[in-house]
């Protein structure tokens, strides 16, 4: 097949029959998400590169392998987004969001990018749904997002998870963590990467991220970072689990969790699912109390998670979860003639508008095929419609399950269809 007539690796088409999947997903999320106050938020698809290289970080895998990185005809640097918190905390600053009542609570829903190596779950343009919320210190509001984060996977079908959270402290609690690992990870320097030997003096934290079986394999036996939290973060963690407790949310305290971002603080937390492989992360987040005032805002505590589509639709495809029906046409009439097909038009026109799904042969096929392709499409009533129809002002109603034939009036079309759908409910 020519290359124009592929998609660039790492992408995928979202075909009809699986958007309607997607838009479900998204929906619920969205949904989910008011409940807790939440409300969306659109931000660009690029930004100035700076954005994430001073927010992200730039000794992690993100910055420093996998941005999309271009330089625009005005000679700036942009960056698709790889993720949308910082492009997120750049608008909520701008349009001055954070000056006004708090907390700010936003969501979203968007396209991210990354050049990684394609696999199940992991896509080089990706989905994703994250939440943020802004100018909430207290631990109750890491346990709500936590809270919000479950009750969106349990509402689409998600139920075997397992919560895992951590807490990476404070800048001050992680100076002393660092050299912790510093002197732990120069005995090994040897066997590091060349990646993991350049974060050695710059963040040794990032070791423990590195997806190198060899440096995985030696942070193993790393020191933990919950034995360096000031007295603060210890309480802070503290609160965070009591919190948990109180939802009746279970829990289980890995140390090894860092996130792949260098602006989280404080809690970091993963969902995972043992029906995706070894890609088992379904939504991660966590604090991120100094990224606003990073980026030029008021020094404001913040949080959020984010989870990514692709991977809940692969979790709920490998679960063999349910997903709703999707709708079919209410009513295809087959058309006999021109006088028809224009008589199909006017009332095609008028259950729309009332909220039916109709439709009418638009390709001049003969009866049988039109018939072939009503059933095809799944559609629940047919109707065939010529000049004698048109001139009584009555045809038989079809029902395609049972093949059932109802004789109606083409005037009393959307008030019949509206008494068999509510048949078809009770």
């Amino acid at each position: 097949m020519a290359e124009i007539n592929r998609a660039v690796k790492g992408t995928n088409d979202i075909l009809p029959d699986s958007s309607a999947k997607y838009t479900f997903i998204e929906s619920k999320m969205l949904e989910t998400a008011s409940l807790y106050g939440f409300r969306e938020i659109r931000v660009p698809t690029f930004e100035h590169t700076e954005v994430f290289v001073k927010n992200v970080g730039d000794t992690t895998d993100i910055v420093q392998k996998e941005m999309y990185t271009f330089t625009d005809k005005g000679g700036r640097s942009i960056t698709l987004r790889p993720e949308l918190t910082a492009g997120t905390v750049r608008s909520v600053i701008e349009h001055g969001l954070v000056n006004g009542a708090l907390p700010v609570k936003v969501c979203y829903l968007g396209g991210c990018y990354r050049y990684e190596k394609p696999q199940a779950g992991r896509l080089r343009e990706f989905h994703q749904f994250g939440v943020e919320c802004f100018g909430a210190a207290s631990p109750a509001a890491d346990a709500e997002i936590i809270c919000l984060a479950k009750q969106s996977l349990n509402e689409i079908g998600i139920n075997d998870i397992s919560l895992e959270i951590n807490s990476i402290g404070c800048p001050d609690c992680r100076n002393e963590y660092g050299k912790a690992l510093k002197r732990y990870f120069e005995k090994n320097i040897d066997k590091l990467c060349d990646t993991c030997k350049d974060r050695l003096n710059r963040n040794p934290m990032r070791i423990l991220d590195c997806k190198n079986p060899e440096c995985k394999e030696i942070a193993k036996d790393a020191p933990t970072v919950l034995d360096y939290l000031c007295d603060d973060c210890a309480e802070h963690f503290d609160g965070v689990k009591k919190h948990l407790d109180a939802a009746g949310v279970k829990y289980t305290v890995n140390p090894r969790i860092v996130r792949g971002l260098d602006y989280y603080t404080k809690t970091v937390f993963e969902f995972v699912s043992g029906d995706i492989g070894a890609q088992s992360t379904v939504c991660g987040g966590g604090r991120y109390d100094g990224l606003v005032k990073s980026m030029g805002g008021p020094d404001i505590p913040a949080l959020g998670f984010a989870m990514g589509i692709e991977r809940l639709m692969l979790t709920l495809q490998n679960t063999n979860a349910p997903f709703p029906e999707e709708d079919k046409c209410d009513l295809y009439i087959a058309t006999l003639g021109d006088n028809a097909q224009k008589e199909a038009t006017k009332i095609c026109t008028a259950l729309r508008s009332d909220g039916y799904e109709a439709g009418f042969d638009i390709c001049n096929r003969g009866l049988k095929a039109q018939m072939k392709y009503a059933d095809k499409i799944g559609a629940l009533y047919t109707m065939v419609l010529g000049d004698n129809e048109i001139a009584s002002g009555e045809a038989k109603l079809k029902c395609m399950e049972n093949g059932e034939e109802t004789t109606v009036k083409l005037s009393e079309l959307s008030d019949t269809l509206f008494e068999l759908k509510c048949k078809s409910v009770f």
